[in-house]
C-alpha cells in the first residue's frame, strides 16, 4: 500500500498572501502527517499566526511526539506567544506505520470526511480553536488502516464559501464525491474540492481556501517514495 497526501489552497480574494498555512511530514517511525492551519483574520498577521502553528507542530512530529501532545504544545506556545489574544484553527491526519492506524487531531469547526470501502463518515462536532483558553485540548479519532481509504478535510473558507450569495457547501454533495474517487486520485479530489468551494463564491474566494486529501491507495510497489508542491508567483 501507499500514503498519499495533497493539499491544494488558494488566497482570500484580492489578497496577495493566504492567511492558511499547510505541511506534510515524514514520521520518524515511518508514515506521514499532514497538517493544515488557519490563522485569526487573512492576509500577513494570519499568515505569521499559522505558520508558527504549523513550524511548531511539524517540528515536534518529527521529533516523534505523538500527535495529541503535539497539538496541546502548539496551544501552548501560541498562547503564550500571543497572550491568549489570538486564535488558530489546527487538523493534523497522520498514517502512523508503527501503530497501523490514520490518527485524526482536530481542534476545528471544519469537518474530517472518512471514506472506509463504501461508507463515508463525518467527524462534525464543534471543537475550539488553539491559542485563546488556557485550558485546551484536541479530538482525537483513531482508525485502523485500510487500502482505498480517503480522508478530507478543509479550512473555513471552503465550509463558508458562498454564503454572501446565499449558497452553501453541501456535505452530501461532497461526500458523494469522496464515495466516487479512488484513492490513487488524491491530488484531483483536492483540486476538485478547492474548485467547488471557488465556484459557490463566484470565483473571488472570500476567505483563505485550504484542502487537505490523506489517501492510502493500493499502489507502492518498490522502496521509491515522492513528494510534490507547486507554488505560484
Amino acid at each position: 500500500m501507499q500514503i498519499e497526501a495533497a493539499i491544494s489552497k488558494t488566497a482570500k480574494y484580492a489578497c496577495s498572501e493566504s492567511g492558511d498555512s499547510a505541511a506534510v511530514v515524514e514520521r520518524p517511525k515511518g508514515g506521514l502527517s499532514a497538517l493544515i492551519a488557519d490563522g485569526q483574520g487573512s492576509g500577513r498577521p494570519a499568515k505569521i499566526t499559522s505558520n508558527l502553528v504549523v513550524s511548531k507542530a511539524a517540528s515536534l512530529i518529527a521529533d516523534g511526539t505523538r500527535d495529541g501532545a503535539v497539538a496541546r504544545a502548539a496551544h501552548d506556545f501560541l498562547f503564550a506567544l500571543r497572550d491568549g489574544k489570538v486564535s488558530a484553527t489546527l487538523t493534523m491526519l497522520s498514517a502512523d506505520l508503527v501503530s497501523r492506524t490514520v490518527v485524526i487531531s482536530r481542534n476545528s469547526h471544519c469537518p474530517v470526511l472518512i471514506r472506509q470501502g463504501n461508507r463515508v463518515d463525518v467527524l462534525s462536532g464543534q471543537v475550539s480553536p488553539i491559542g485563546v483558553h488556557h485550558f485546551m485540548k484536541p479530538v482525537i479519532h483513531e482508525i485502523a488502516l485500510a487500502e482505498e481509504m480517503l480522508i478530507l478535510t478543509f479550512t473555513d473558507g471552503i465550509l463558508h464559501a458562498g454564503r454572501k450569495h446565499g449558497r452553501q457547501l453541501d456535505l452530501e454533495s461532497v461526500s458523494a464525491l469522496l464515495s466516487a474517487t479512488s484513492a490513487a486520485c488524491c491530488r484531483e479530489l483536492a483540486d476538485q474540492i478547492l474548485t467547488l468551494g471557488i465556484s459557490l463564491d463566484d470565483g473571488r474566494p472570500g476567505d483563505d481556501m485550504t484542502v487537505l486529501v490523506l489517501a492510502i491507495s493500493a499502489g507502492g510497489a518498490g522502496k521509491v517514495g515522492r513528494f510534490y508542491a507547486g507554488y505560484p508567483f
